[in-house]
């Protein structure tokens, strides 16, 4: 198939500006079906690897949390609960605490699509954040003046903040490729709740995330990025954090407490404790699940909390577009992981694909 942004090969290097760096932010938000390996994925992150996101400044201080300003859309008991189901999942909710979660519920509206309909068009300036409640939708980027599909998202997924959170046009159009309903959020409530928590997000996390040897290759702007999008989860005493064969959908960072990595034998039985070796420990600022996003293959080990442990997440959307320039460390890791595994079991577990 030929690649869907094969023009961008032809751009001159002085066009590459920030709306392109947007392209590829926005594009890239979940949940979008690019193979892992796609052409489309590697194309935008080599035009915009050099390219940094010029955010508007934001002082979460500036806006008074003024009740008056609160938006209100009453909803029925079905459409609230349809509501929270869709907004479950969403990454840039998952920090909210629940006043802010339920002032967001309150502000959402449902909008409902016919086939075809646009719902958002590039170049055009951003009003709403869209959470999908179901339908399909294509992504068309022009390239050229050729407007291309790119992606698409199937019943579940959200698009658009990116043009609110940064202040920039819409970096691609949104098409309904069926009958749907959205959940929609207004600017002006998004950022005083999600912006402005982004930016306490930021204060809190900034030191910590700049400290992590693995991502001194990032820029500062694409750390400041990171913190954007991690989520932090809390385990207790001998919870499963990851589970060996699962697919994986996280990457982790351990911000306090202490990880135990196990990996069973194959051949042994799921139910059969002793089959699972010990292989390491993560302690504050190490990282794991990263090996089955590198590989594209299912969990290789499984990770228990050692007491309470709490980590920052990442989705495997924001791993990919955002944690490119540490791939190669990440990468390198795993030849000493196969060294590991050669002494415990006396092989590799076939971790990764073998070679020719």
């Amino acid at each position: 198939m030929e690649n869907p942004l094969s023009c961008m090969y032809y751009l001159k290097l002085d066009s590459l500006t920030l709306r392109l760096h947007m392209e590829y932010r926005e594009l890239l938000t979940p949940v979008i079906n690019f193979p892992k390996d796609s052409l489309i994925l590697s194309s935008i992150q080599s035009a915009v690897g050099y390219y940094q996101v010029c955010a508007e400044a934001y002082n979460p201080d500036e806006e008074e949390d003024d009740a008056e300003s609160r938006i209100i859309h009453p909803k029925t008991d079905d459409q609230r609960s349809r509501l929270q189901e869709a907004c479950k999942d969403i990454l840039l909710f998952k920090n909210l605490d629940p006043e802010q979660m339920s002032q967001v519920l309150d502000a959402m509206f449902e909008k409902l699509v016919k086939e075809g309909e646009h719902v958002i068009d590039q170049g055009d300036d951003g009003d709403n954040f869209y959470v999908i409640d179901r339908g399909t939708f294509d992504i068309y980027v022009k390239c050229d003046g050729v407007g291309r599909c790119v992606g698409n998202y199937d019943n579940r997924g959200s698009f658009g903040e990116l043009a609110l959170m940064y202040n920039t046009p819409r970096a691609a159009t949104i098409t309904a490729t069926s009958p749907g309903a959205l959940w929609g959020l207004d600017r002006v409530t998004f950022r005083r709740i999600i912006v402005k928590n982004n930016a306490k997000k930021r204060k809190m996390y900034e030191s910590f995330i700049e400290s992590l040897p693995f991502l001194k290759s990032l820029e500062v702007s694409e750390r400041l990025k990171v913190v954007d999008v991690i989520g932090t989860k809390v385990y207790n005493d001998g919870e499963q954090i990851i589970a060996q064969g699962d697919l994986a959908d996280s990457f982790f960072i351990v911000e306090s407490g202490e990880v135990k990595i196990t990996m069973k034998r194959k051949g042994k039985s799921e139910v059969e404790e002793n089959g699972a070796v010990e292989i390491a420990r993560c302690f504050r600022g190490q990282y794991f699940g990263e090996l089955a996003l590198v590989t594209n293959k299912p969990r290789a080990a499984s990770a228990h909390a050692i007491g309470t442990v709490k980590c920052l997440a990442m989705d495997v959307q924001a791993f990919e577009r955002l944690l490119g320039p540490c791939m190669e460390i990440m990468k390198r890791n795993i030849a000493t992981y196969e060294e590991q595994l050669v002494a415990l079991f006396g092989t590799n577990m076939d971790i990764v694909e073998p070679t020719a």
